[in-house]
């Protein structure tokens, strides 16, 4: 599956513990990666600086639905599902 153009949600709904080039830390959850170009495609895709989570990441019908709006709907309720309270 080819990613829908523009959508980006996977690189502002996870987290990303991996160091990005300019967010040392990785991001949290919802926050919008530097990486990110205005039209929504990474900057660094296919560089040997991008962290390995994200080059594992493949577009599936599952997550990315019919949409950009759909993708991050699904990908915001699989973080929520998936995030731990830690106390």
């Amino acid at each position: 599956m080819e990613c829908n153009p523009g959508c980006g949600a996977c690189c502002i709904a996870p987290s990303i513990s991996s160091a990005i080039p300019g967010m040392p830390d990785g991001k949290p959850a919802g926050v919008r990666c530097v990486q990110l170009d205005d039209n929504n495609l990474c900057k660094i895709f296919e560089q040997p600086e991008r962290p390995k989570v994200c080059a594992g990441f493949s577009a599936e019908p599952d997550i990315c639905g019919a949409s950009a709006e759909e993708a991050m709907a699904n990908l915001i309720e699989l973080v929520n599902l998936t995030c731990i309270d830690v106390k």
